[in-house]
C-alpha cells in the first residue's frame, strides 16, 4: 500500500500544530515539525541550531544574504537550510506514511503522485486569544505577534515556491479550526484522509 501523507500549512494560532499532531496519533503515524529539522541537520551536516534559527522564515537583509553562504557553491545560506529541509521532507515522504507539519511540505511534495494538503485557518481574534492562552505571548503585543508569524510564513512560503500561501487551490482540504473545535477537526480530517486514500 503507498504511504499515507499529509501536509499541513497553518495560520499562526489556529490550532494547526495541535490538529497535526493529534490527527497523526490516530492515523498512526509520525508526526515531522521539529523532528523534521533534526532530520534535515542529520542529512546534511549542517547543525540543528541554524535550522531552528530560521525556521520557516527568511533573512531580509540585503548584505546578510550578500556576505552568508554554504559550501563551494556560494549557495546563500538561507537556501542551503530549504533545500536541506525539502530534500528532508521527500525522503521521509518516500518512506513512510506520516504527517509533515508546514515547511513548503506541499511544495517539496508536488510530484508524488498522492499527497493530501491541508490548510487550517481561524478567525483572527480566536487565534490571538490562542496566542495569549495557549502560546504566552503577551496581551498587549498578541495581536501584531500573529500578524508577524503569518507574514513570515507567506514571505517564506512565497519567495520559495510558485505558489501563494494559503491560496484554496494549493490544497485538497481547507478547514476553520474554530468551527468543530481541535479534536472535532481532527476526527473530520481522519475521515476525509481514510477516504481519500481508499
Amino acid at each position: 500500500m503507498a504511504n499515507r501523507v499529509i501536509t499541513i500549512t497553518r495560520q499562526y494560532g489556529s490550532g494547526g500544530r495541535e490538529v497535526g499532531q493529534k490527527l497523526a496519533d490516530a492515523l498512526g503515524v509520525e508526526f515531522y515539525d521539529n523532528k523534521l529539522l533534526e532530520v534535515a541537520a542529520g542529512n546534511s551536516g549542517i547543525h540543528k541550531s541554524h535550522f531552528e534559527e530560521n525556521d520557516e522564515k527568511r533573512s531580509n537583509s540585503f548584505l546578510y544574504l550578500l556576505s552568508t553562504t554554504y559550501g563551494q557553491g556560494g549557495v546563500p545560506f538561507d537556501d542551503a537550510l530549504f533545500f536541506a529541509q525539502l530534500e528532508a521532507i521527500r525522503k521521509i515522504a518516500s518512506e513512510e506514511s506520516c504527517v509533515i507539519m508546514g515547511r513548503c511540505a506541499d511544495y517539496a511534495l508536488r510530484d508524488f503522485s498522492k499527497v493530501l494538503n491541508v490548510f487550517v485557518s481561524a478567525p483572527f481574534d480566536i487565534r490571538v486569544k490562542r496566542a495569549i492562552e495557549v502560546y504566552d505571548i503577551a496581551e498587549k503585543h498578541a495581536a501584531d505577534y500573529v500578524k508577524r508569524i503569518d507574514k513570515q510564513r507567506t514571505s517564506y512560503y512565497n519567495y520559495y515556491t510558485d505558489k501563494r500561501w494559503g491560496q484554496p487551490q494549493n490544497y485538497q482540504i481547507c478547514v476553520d479550526s474554530s468551527a468543530l473545535g481541535i479534536d472535532g477537526t481532527v476526527a473530520m480530517l481522519k475521515q476525509f484522509t481514510d477516504e481519500f486514500y481508499k
